[in-house]
C-alpha cells in the first residue's frame, strides 16, 4: 500500500491531487503500451507492411514529432492563459488523441504496400504530435505540483502505478480484444475503437484536480535557441538524457519484440500475457519498496539498483529455448519488472530537480522546455531502435502473416534482440547514472538558495 511520505522540506500534496495528476498517465501508458508492444506485429500481419516499411512508419513518425517536443515546451513556457501555463493544454489535446489513435488501427481494403505505407505513417504521425501536446505540459507540471525532493518521487510513484495499470490494460486486454472480435481486421478496429473510448475523459480530471504556481509564471526571458545551448550544457540534465534514453531504448526493443518471443522462439504465444501480467504485477507490487528505498538515499543510487537486477534478468532470456519449463520464462518477466520499476520512476523525479538546478543558473523556470527536450530525445532513440530492429528481422529473412513459419535465421534475431539488446542498453544507463552530480545534499542546498533568492526578491517588492 502507498502510504503519504513525510516530507520535511514542504508540504505532502493532498491526495486527490496526487490521484487526479497521476491518473493522466493510464491514458499514455495504455496507448503508448499497446503500440509498443503490438503495432510492429499489426503492422506486418494485418497491415501487410514488410518489418522495414513498419519499422519505418514508427521511425518517420517519431523523428518528425521529436522535433516538434522542444517547441511545445517553449510554447507552453509562454502561454499565459487564466487556468496557468501547462493545465489548458490538457483539454485541447485530448479529444484529437483520442481519435488519431482509433483510426492507427483501420485496416484498408487496397493492396498497394505504398498506399498503405502512406496511410499509416500519416495517421502515426497525427497520433504522436496529438500526444506531443498532452505529454510536454503534463510532465512540465510535475516540478511544479511540489518543490521537495522526496515529495517528488513519492507522486511519481503514483503516476508509475496508474501507467501501470495501463500498460497491464494493453498488455492483458489487447489480443483478447482481437480474438473476442472474430480475429483480423475486425478485431484489432475494435481494440482502436474501445482503447480510443478510454483516452480522453481522463485528462479532464487532472485538469480539475492541479494547480500551477503563481510564482512561476513569468515568461522567460531567454531566447530559444539560447534556451536549447543552455539546456544542452547543463551536465546534469546531459547525464540524465541519457541515462534516460538507453533505457527507454532497452524497453521500447523489448517491448516490440517479446510478442514476437514468446510466438516464434518459445512457439507459446499464449505466454505471452502471463509473462506480461506478472511483470506489470511485480512492477506495482515493487514500488513501495522502491519509494521506503528512496528514504534518505540519493536517486542515483536507486536507479542504478534496480537498473542492475533488470539487466541481469535481460540477459536470461537468451538462453532460453522451448525445452526449458514453461513456468521459468514467466518468472523471468516478473522478475525483470521489479528491477524496471526504479528505472521507470526515478528519472522523472531526477528531471524535476534537474529544473531546480537550472533555475538556480539562469533565473527562469523552464520546465517546458526541458521536459520538452526530453521527448525529443527519447522518442528518437526508441524510433531509430525500434525502426533497427525491424531492419534486422527484415535481413534475417522473418516471413510476414499470421503464424508463418520462420527460418532458423529470423529465430536467432529475435532471441538477440529481445535479450542481449535491451540489456546493452540497459549497461549504458548504468554507467551514465554514475556521473550523475545532483545528490539529495546537493538539491538541499539548491533548494535553499533558491528559497533565499525568492526571499530577497519579495522583501524588494514589498
Amino acid at each position: 500500500m502507498l502510504r503519504p511520505v513525510p516530507t520535511p522540506n514542504g508540504p505532502m500534496l493532498p491526495l486527490k491531487t496526487r490521484v487526479g495528476y497521476s491518473v493522466a498517465e493510464y491514458t499514455l501508458s495504455l496507448s503508448l503500451s499497446a503500440l509498443s508492444l503490438f503495432y510492429l506485429l499489426f503492422l506486418t500481419e494485418v497491415g501487410g507492411l514488410r518489418p522495414a516499411l513498419a519499422g519505418l512508419v514508427l521511425l518517420l513518425g517519431r523523428t518528425i514529432d521529436a522535433f516538434f517536443d522542444p517547441l511545445m515546451g517553449r510554447i507552453t513556457d509562454l502561454t499565459r492563459m487564466r487556468a496557468g501555463r501547462r493545465r489548458p493544454w490538457l483539454l485541447i489535446g485530448a479529444l484529437p488523441f483520442a481519435i488519431t489513435f482509433a483510426g492507427l488501427f483501420v485496416d484498408l481494403p487496397i493492396e498497394s504496400q505504398v498506399a498503405r505505407f502512406a496511410y499509416y505513417a500519416s495517421v502515426y504521425l497525427a497520433w504522436t504530435l496529438c500526444s506531443t501536446v498532452l505529454t510536454v505540459p503534463y510532465m512540465a507540471l510535475l516540478p511544479e505540483l511540489t518543490l521537495d525532493y522526496q515529495e517528488r518521487t513519492a507522486l511519481s510513484v503514483y503516476r508509475s502505478v496508474f501507467g501501470q495499470i495501463g500498460t497491464a490494460v494493453a498488455a492483458l486486454a489487447t489480443q483478447p480484444l482481437v480474438r473476442g472480435f472474430g480475429g483480423g481486421a475486425d478485431g484489432w478496429l475494435a481494440v482502436g475503437l474501445v482503447f480510443g473510448a478510454m483516452l480522453a475523459w481522463p485528462w479532464i480530471l487532472t485538469f480539475l484536480t492541479t494547480r500551477e504556481r503563481r510564482d512561476f509564471q513569468r515568461p522567460p526571458e531567454i531566447p530559444f535557441y539560447e534556451g536549447l545551448r543552455l539546456t544542452l550544457r547543463h551536465r546534469a540534465y546531459r547525464n540524465l538524457m541519457g541515462l534516460y534514453v538507453c533505457s527507454r531504448i532497452a524497453m521500447d526493443i523489448a517491448g516490440a519484440l517479446l510478442v514476437f518471443y514468446f510466438t516464434y522462439w518459445l512457439a507459446r504465444p499464449g505466454d505471452f500475457e502471463l509473462t506480461m501480467g506478472l511483470m506489470l504485477a511485480m512492477v506495482v507490487a515493487s514500488l513501495p519498496f522502491w519509494l521506503r528505498a528512496s528514504r534518505g538515499r540519493d536517486k542515483r543510487t536507486l536507479f542504478v539498483a534496480g537498473s542492475i537486477a533488470w539487466l541481469a534478468v535481460m540477459l536470461c532470456f537468451v538462453p532460453a529455448t522451448s525445452e526449458w519449463p514453461r513456468w521459468l520464462p514467466i518468472l523471468l518477466g516478473g522478475l525483470a519488472g521489479a528491477g524496471y520499476a526504479a528505472a521507470d520512476v526515478i528519472p522523472w523525479s531526477m528531471l524535476a530537480d534537474v529544473v531546480d538546478a537550472d533555475e538556480l543558473r539562469t533565473r527562469e523556470r523552464r520546465e517546458g522546455l526541458y521536459s520538452g527536450f526530453f521527448f525529443f530525445l527519447r522518442k528518437l532513440g526508441g524510433a531509430v531502435a525500434v525502426f533497427v530492429a525491424g531492419v534486422a528481422l527484415d535481413l534475417a529473412g522473418f516471413v510476414r502473416g499470421r503464424g508463418a513459419a520462420q527460418p532458423d535465421s529470423a529465430l536467432q534475431a529475435i532471441r538477440v534482440l529481445t535479450g542481449f539488446a535491451p540489456a546493452l542498453f540497459i549497461g549504458l544507463s548504468v554507467l551514465l547514472a554514475r556521473a550523475y552530480p545532483i545528490s539529495r545534499d546537493r538539491h538541499a542546498k539548491i533548494r535553499d538558495e533558491l528559497d533565499a533568492r525568492r526571499a530577497d526578491v519579495e522583501g524588494t517588492l514589498f
